[in-house]
């Protein structure tokens, strides 16, 4: 057989993780790679035993079933559309199944597979993925792995980006105790064969709304009704990490509550460019424990550490305020401005556009996550929900930064100025520019 396949394709069949997620754009291949997958994976282990999965058997059939029979020999497969299933000559089986809803799950309750596919991930729920791989297991030494291939959007979306997008650096094996898990991200510009052949599928992409043209065209993950921060992109806003020059001005900025300890590192370089390249969020830590933690993790001279001023308020049982235990612990802390509105906006200035100002280096997991799941507060669209609270912290330290370094700071000047202009002094000079 002569089958092409694309360098995406390629990657997602030789991947070895426990579970792999392959897709982002349409028109990038996904369904196919897994029937390609699916085949050469059922001729070098004969007796195998594989299922692919979608959400409703019209589906499977308008789309996996079909690409299956044109591509797979007669000479060495053959198709039950009774059963729904495939059998080769050398014993190997590939099952098609569908759950229409969560109760579909227990017609595979005794059932035992090498491989499960999911095409189409995000159309399932969490409850029925979690279910179906426990039906991965059988007496032998073949692989084992999940397979899953699927656009954003759909009634899965959430939780299959908290699973597989927001666990790290894409194309990037990441282990669990659970096993490993794998994105490997495919767009449409990726798939030479669709291009070659439908020079203007793009161009009907583009006709699309904002959001699917999003999900569709580019396989933004990012995207949901009440996104704050929309302006944020990963493939733009996110960058591999470097070191950092030692000539560049670094940056800290915290946030603290009892339920969380929040800090993020930011470096900017000689022309106003920003990048966040370390961030540390640690929950019910006391502020002695904390300073440690944060002393320890930096390796820079740092320029100012950013806080808010509730910081300063004195406790009445101590007469110390917070901000008097976090310079007791080592962080000589300065006030930030805590307008709210002003702040986020600030972010938004430096989010926007193809170059923005602001980038954040991909090991900074959690606060890429935050950033792009904060969502718009119900009665005041122009600021963020402080709701799920968990999300807010590491986005409340970077505001803390973007409000002192936003467009219409003047950063040169900032820069430009003697090194005598420390602490309170830099920060007082930029809040008056």
């Amino acid at each position: 057989m002569d089958i092409q396949i694309t360098k995406k394709q390629e990657k997602f069949i030789e991947s070895n993780a426990n579970e792999v997620l392959f897709g982002g754009a349409a028109g990038g291949g996904k369904s196919y790679g897994q029937v390609v997958d699916a085949l050469l994976y059922a001729l070098k282990y004969p007796k195998s035993k594989q299922i692919i999965f979608r959400r409703t058997f019209p589906e499977l059939d308008k789309s996996i079933i079909r690409t299956v029979l044109e591509l797979y020999p007669r000479k060495i497969f053959s198709y039950n559309s009774s059963s729904h299933t495939g059998r080769f000559t050398n014993g190997s089986i590939i099952d098609f199944g569908y759950c229409d809803n969560e109760n579909d799950v227990y017609k595979y309750q005794s059932a035992e597979f090498d491989v499960i596919r999911f095409d189409e991930l995000t159309h399932f729920t969490e409850d029925i993925y979690i279910y179906l791989i426990s039906r991965l297991r059988g007496a032998n030494d073949f692989p084992k792995s999940v397979k899953s291939s699927t656009n954003p959007g759909g009634v899965g979306h959430t939780w299959v980006k908290e699973r597989f997008i927001d666990i790290g650096e894409a194309d990037k094996l990441h282990s669990f105790d659970s096993g490993t898990r794998i994105f490997i991200p495919s767009k449409v510009q990726d798939n030479k064969f669709l291009m070659e052949k439908d020079k203007d599928y793009i161009k009907r992409l583009e006709n699309l709304d904002d959001k699917n043209k999003k999900a569709l065209l580019y396989g933004d993950w990012d995207i949901f009704d009440g996104q704050y921060f929309e302006e944020f992109n990963r493939d733009i806003h996110v960058i591999k990490p470097f070191d950092i020059p030692s000539e560049w001005r670094v940056y800290r900025a915290i946030d603290y509550g009892l339920d969380c300890l929040a800090c993020i590192w930011v470096a900017i370089n000689s022309i106003g460019e920003m990048f966040v390249f370390r961030e540390y969020a640690e929950p019910n830590k006391i502020i002695s424990d904390g300073c440690k933690d944060i002393i320890d993790l930096t390796n820079e001279e740092i320029h100012t550490t950013y806080a808010p001023p509730d910081l300063w308020s004195r406790s009445q049982e101590s007469g110390k305020s917070r901000a008097e235990l976090f310079r007791q612990g080592g962080l000589n802390i300065q006030k930030s401005n805590n307008n709210r509105v002003d702040g986020w906006m600030s972010l938004k200035e430096l989010f926007k556009g193809t170059e923005p100002k602001l980038k954040i280096f991909s090991n900074c997991n959690q606060l890429i996550k935050c950033i792009s799941s904060i969502q718009h507060d119900a009665k005041k669209p122009d600021d963020c929900a402080t709701q799920p609270h968990d999300i807010t912290h590491l986005c409340d330290a970077l505001r803390y930064f973007g409000v002192m370094h936003s467009r219409g700071n003047s950063i040169t000047k900032v820069k430009n100025q003697k090194s005598s202009f420390v602490g309170d002094n830099v920060t007082k000079f930029i809040r008056r520019n």
